[in-house]
């Protein structure tokens, strides 16, 4: 649980007994890999029944674990979460379009996660499909192990089917299905950022089905220098979509990173972005929706179709008819 504002504090139960401090951290709270628990525990910021713990203490059934990050005021973020469907194992929500998922750097209350446990009250909450902090959309969140392996298994098995909106620049020709492989961006300043190289090829060559991206783009609505997208994502590579639209030379709207500029994003991060630069973005975020997403419920498999209705933000970008 969270006590106070940033404070985290859990219990090994009889099946954890055994596991290190880091790997158990790592399973229990997926926003930092085994490593980097272990560095927060030689740095002394991580407590078992009240006393500091190195990385390698095996832990007994009954243990406390305690973490109090040092405080640092959070960026502000849009925490106005919408609940569109819940039952006990899994909830769905819509997420605003600027809110990570995840803590990380200087986000932790100031999260989807933070905002699911402070105030939607889970316990433990699993987001499946992780998006962008700038995406909005529907994210599917697991309340329990069970279903979280069980919904997990689906999106491994592309049985899972994502539909967004998106709003590029430009006119775009289609509709479009874009396969090929999404690589390092060699080159780029920015370190995350990720390249498509589009393939003649219909399926991935053996042994890089990890790097394979399968997007279909089809034209709704032109205006404004806009045109407006449904996209149909058949793979899940980390900015499959607007690395895609970079490719295709017509980038996502609002996107900073696969804008029309990426110094746009290095500016952002610095605090420096001009007002020259706000206008070239036409909106404060990436102009990308994950509008409806359908699977199996993890408890008795029943057809799930859960939709998230458009932001005003990104409704603001159609044209008036």
């Amino acid at each position: 649980m969270i006590n106070g504002a940033r404070r985290m504090s859990c219990k090994a139960g009889p099946a954890e007994a055994g596991l290190k401090l880091a790997v158990f951290l790592a399973a229990r709270f997926k926003y930092h890999t085994a490593g980097e628990w272990a560095g927060l525990a030689a740095a002394g910021a991580l407590l078992v029944n009240g006393r500091a713990a190195g990385p390698e203490l095996a832990l007994s059934a009954g243990d406390e674990v305690s973490y109090e990050p040092p405080y640092r005021p959070e960026p502000r973020v849009d925490r106005a979460v919408k609940v569109l469907y819940e039952d006990a194992d899994i909830m769905a929500v819509s997420k605003p379009g600027n809110l990570p998922a995840h803590p990380a750097g200087r986000y932790f209350r100031n999260t989807l996660w933070g905002v699911l446990k402070d105030d939607l009250d889970l316990a433990e909450p699993d987001i499946i499909n992780r998006l962008d902090r700038e995406t909005s959309g529907v994210t599917l969140v697991a309340k329990n192990r069970r279903a979280a392996a069980a919904c997990r298994a689906q999106f491994e098995a592309r049985s899972v089917v994502k539909f967004y909106t998106a709003f590029a620049e430009g006119d775009f020709k289609g509709p479009l299905r874009a396969r090929g492989y999404i690589v390092p961006c060699a080159g780029s300043a920015i370190r995350k950022k990720r390249l498509f190289v589009p393939s003649e090829a219909d399926a991935p060559e053996p042994g890089r089905e990890a790097d394979w991206a399968d997007t279909y783009f089809k034209p709704l609505r032109r205006a404004g220098g806009l045109t407006e997208l449904d996209v149909r994502p058949y793979t899940g590579r980390l900015h499959q979509i607007r690395a895609t639209l970079l490719a295709l030379e017509r980038p996502l709207a609002g996107d900073k990173m696969y804008g029309l500029d990426e110094g746009i994003f290095l500016r952002f991060l610095a605090d420096a972005m001009t007002a020259e630069d706000a206008a070239r973005m036409r909106l404060g975020r990436q102009a990308l929706h994950a509008r409806e997403l359908r699977f199996r419920h993890p408890e008795d498999g029943r057809p799930m179709r859960i939709e998230a209705p458009l932001p005003d933000d990104l409704a603001a970008l159609r044209p008036v008819d």
